[in-house]
């Protein structure tokens, strides 16, 4: 009965996620910087920053949202800082010495804070909250089922950490890190000037 919605929702969320975003932005830039084992944990916590969008707009809060300008704005200009944050340490960057393919004790970054780096980057991007507002009044019907929104949010949930993860595994394997790692720092702060610009382009952007 919701086959047709759930594949309408499926290449709609296909094209989303395979987009060029900040999501995308932060997975690459730990891939090559951190790690495999930390760009995996920020995929996840991307999958799981869904969970944020999918629990509002099921719960019908995103409708709220959508209504009250200046709730939206406070959650734009929260996504904003936190993108410029990271850019900035991405701009930050220093020469190494020699490309290395281990990591270095100071780049480190721990299990809990790669995957708070995903979670906080989709759950805090606007746009993903305007993806899935129109999503869940335009895409799913009204008098779909709880219990089946749910089931396309945790299908979107893993679908986006099983894509993240795919791209973590390519852009940290040896070949790959071993190009990126001679101009490492130029790749931190080349992601570092797209995470600010995307936080800057958040704050002046207005919504009438």
């Amino acid at each position: 009965m919701f086959w047709s919605e759930f594949l309408t929702v499926v290449v709609v969320h296909l094209l989303a996620v395979a987009s060029p975003g900040p999501d995308l932005a932060v997975v690459l830039k730990n891939s090559i910087s951190l790690g495999r084992r930390s760009a995996i944990f920020t995929s996840i916590g991307v999958g799981c920053g869904i969970l944020v969008h999918v629990c509002y707009s099921v719960l019908g809060i995103g409708l709220i949202i959508s209504q009250s300008i200046w709730l939206f704005n406070i959650i734009k200009w929260m996504g904003a800082a936190y993108l410029i944050w990271i850019g900035i340490q991405g701009l930050r960057a220093k020469q190494r010495q020699m490309p290395e393919l281990a990591v270095s004790p100071e780049l480190k970054l721990s299990d809990r804070r790669a995957f708070i780096s995903g979670f906080m980057t989709n759950g805090l991007n606007p746009k993903a909250t305007l993806f899935f507002l129109s999503l869940f009044t335009v895409v799913i019907q009204t008098s779909t089922p709880w219990p089946v929104q749910l089931a396309y949010g945790l299908y979107m949930v893993l679908a986006t950490m099983l894509w993240f993860c795919m791209v973590s595994w390519l852009f940290s394997t040896a070949r790959v890190r071993s190009k990126f790692m001679q101009v490492g720092h130029w790749f931190d702060r080349t992601m570092g000037v797209v995470l600010v610009s995307l936080g800057i382009r958040l704050l002046l952007s207005s919504r009438s």
